[in-house]
């Protein structure tokens, strides 16, 4: 089960050399009949070379060209983080005063056997207060 695995690999050959046993024919005829090629017509692969340089050229000023993006603006914050945060559990604890104010004086209110009109009216303006404080 736990043979070792034997390999007959040359240990000098690389990728790079199978690639080039295995590809080198078709490398090498191509490479001569390039050569040839432009042994034969050079002229003509000048005017090519400055036709393809200057096509690249004109298409890179004018299609390819990166339109500017409108710059954003960050948004102006007007306090920091932590002042907000503070601003928040001060008013917190403002209407957490003003709850436990108001309860007492329905608490108070409540308690008596009979109401007048003006203690009826400051009940229900306490109730209602109590309704519009948000916690």
């Amino acid at each position: 089960m736990f043979k070792k695995i034997r390999s007959n690999r040359d240990p000098r050959d690389t990728v790079l050399t199978e690639l080039r046993r295995e590809f080198g024919p078709h490398f090498g005829n191509a490479k001569t009949k390039l050569r040839s090629v432009a042994n034969n017509h050079p002229r003509f692969l000048f005017w090519m070379m400055v036709v393809n340089i200057s096509l690249s050229a004109i298409l890179c000023f004018t299609v390819f060209r990166h339109k500017e993006l409108p710059v954003k603006t960050a948004p102006i914050r007007l306090s920091a983080p932590v002042a907000n945060g503070f601003d928040k559990i001060i008013q917190a604890g403002a209407a957490l005063r003003i709850t436990i104010a108001l309860k007492k004086q329905v608490d108070s209110l409540t308690k008596k056997k009979t109401l007048s009109s003006a203690d009826s009216a400051t009940l229900l303006k306490d109730l209602d207060s109590l309704n519009h404080i948000k916690p």
